[in-house]
């Protein structure tokens, strides 16, 4: 949890003691369940067999979209340097949002996960980390209001640089190089000695998310997320739309409830109202890194992977032999799975039993990335699946990945019309299973890109050249996020019965 941690860097160090290679008691358990499993020891047993789990077994399986290290020394001291840091989150931080989780899978919640497609070097900023900030929480607080239940916040951030490829390799004018696969692997320039893949970018990438976390543990408790000054949040370059002023009118209406709260004595300076749980989350990808950063937690004995709260497995790299799944079944983080269309009933049964063998709620989030059409087709024989079993799981949409298509200027992008179609087919499918749709996964930032069509902002085809800079998929600008926000809270009140904002 982002807040009422420390907020230097050096700050993380003082934490680590709290890992070491001895177990201890065991945690007791919440009404949820959240800390149901037994305390781990150095290793721990397969739930689809008898092999047994270390942070290194996964060197054991198919280990699908990593990277080729042509010198492996170097390769075995970044990886010995990323050993001996300090860990980027804690233990109590993870358990903290696995609680929130356990809600939510049981109805009382909603997860908000945004941020970039790839973090970078070149782009980091600490104004790039505000913008995102403000709208992950404008949006958080339209969702807030309008279904009137919690909304989760957990960041695409301090750890998302890692990206699947199609190909290996890439080839332009004939010729041939490995292709981009983030910051911390290689470089995105055309060369020879941009695409040699570096280990040491690893660290590099382990200090910048140090950074990152450190800013956004300053904005979630040092005043910037206080609720006063939810108008603040807003962006230079959404004011004097459509979006804006459904905001300001809806902050008017908070306004109006925090003075009558601070009328009748409730005082609205408390932690509660003046900072915000903020989380991270990143793809586990790159398997040296997410390994080097994994530490046993002295008061549990359980394993933690300390590069983030959350971590989720892709869909291309999601199979039941597979390095990916090897690793993440043995720590203690909330996990999520992505699923496409290709996904059958009892293969992702048997996922859960991998990811999740003691159904411990909270534990699992499944993240659906299908396209509408394939959506109202697929999931409701998965949620059938997943209620017949009794798994506990957070269902969670990602409707921008499943809506990718190339312009005729032959730039990547996402029509905002198909992303508002797949979440009214997620939310309008767990109405007709009696389920519970239990967030949304975007990529977005709160700068002013032009890089996904349509919506208020009014980006055509015709205008993604202005400002396209993404380095890998097209993000939702602020403009789209807050629409695509106040598009959720009026279906959640839907879902609720409260009248329309």
């Amino acid at each position: 949890m982002i807040m009422r941690t420390s907020l230097a860097v050096c700050a993380l160090a003082s934490g680590a003691a709290a890992f070491s290679s001895t177990g201890g008691s065991l945690r007791p358990q919440t009404s949820l369940g959240v800390a149901s499993s037994p305390p781990a020891t150095a290793s721990s047993s397969s739930a689809t067999g008898d092999a047994e789990w270390t942070p290194s077994s996964w060197k054991n399986a198919v280990a699908k979209q990593m990277p080729v290290y042509e010198d492996e020394a170097e390769l075995e001291e970044a990886v010995a340097t990323l050993n001996g840091v300090a860990p980027l989150v804690f233990a109590g931080e993870v358990r903290s949002l696995h609680e929130k989780l356990a809600r939510v899978s049981q109805g009382q919640g909603f997860v908000l996960m945004g941020g970039d497609c790839a973090e970078s070097f070149k782009e980091f900023h600490v104004n790039h980390i505000r913008d995102s900030f403000r709208v992950i929480m404008q949006m958080a607080l339209v969702m807030t209001f309008g279904s009137a239940m919690p909304v989760v916040k957990i960041g695409r951030m301090a750890g998302q640089f890692a990206k699947p490829r199609s190909a290996p390799d890439e080839v332009k004018d004939g010729v041939s190089l490995p292709s981009y696969r983030g910051d911390n692997v290689n470089r995105e320039d055309f060369t020879p000695e941009a695409r040699r893949n570096d280990p040491f970018l690893m660290v590099k990438a382990y200090y910048q998310c140090a950074q990152t976390l450190n800013i956004l543990r300053a904005f979630s408790t040092g005043g910037f997320a206080d609720i006063s000054r939810l108008h603040a949040w807003n962006l230079d370059f959404v004011e004097g739309t459509e979006e804006a002023s459904r905001y300001r009118k809806l902050a008017a209406k908070v306004d109006e409830s925090l003075r009558f709260m601070k009328a009748i004595g409730v005082d609205t300076g408390s932690k509660e109202l003046t900072t915000v749980d903020f989380y991270t989350a990143h793809e586990c990808l790159l398997l040296p890194y997410e390994q080097a950063l994994t530490r046993q937690d002295s008061t549990t004995g359980k394993w933690y992977d300390c590069s983030a709260h959350m971590l989720w497995v892709g869909e291309r790299t999601r199979d039941l032999d597979g390095a990916h799944l090897e690793f993440t079944r043995g720590i203690g983080n909330p996990l999520g799975v992505k699923i496409s269309d290709k996904c059958t009933p009892e293969e992702l049964i048997r996922i859960i039993d991998t990811m999740n063998p003691q159904n411990v709620p909270g534990k699992l989030s499944i993240i659906v990335r299908m396209g509408a059409e394939k959506l109202r087709k697929n999931l409701p024989g998965l949620i059938r699946a997943v209620q017949r079993e009794g798994k506990a799981v957070v269902w969670i949409s990602d409707p921008v990945h499943g809506n990718t298509r190339v312009a005729d200027g032959g730039y990547k992008t996402r029509d905002f019309v198909n992303i508002r179609a797949e979440l009214r087919a997620f939310f309008d499918v767990h109405d007709e299973m009696g389920s519970h749709p239990g967030g949304v996964h975007v990529e977005m930032t709160g700068e002013d890109v032009t890089e996904c069509t349509g919506g208020e902002s009014g980006v055509s085809d015709e205008t993604l050249k202005d400002r396209y800079i993404t380095a890998c998929d097209p993000r939702l600008n602020g403009q789209q996020a807050l629409e695509l926000g106040f598009l959720i809270a009026e279906r959640m009140r839907l879902r609720t019965g409260l009248p329309p904002l």
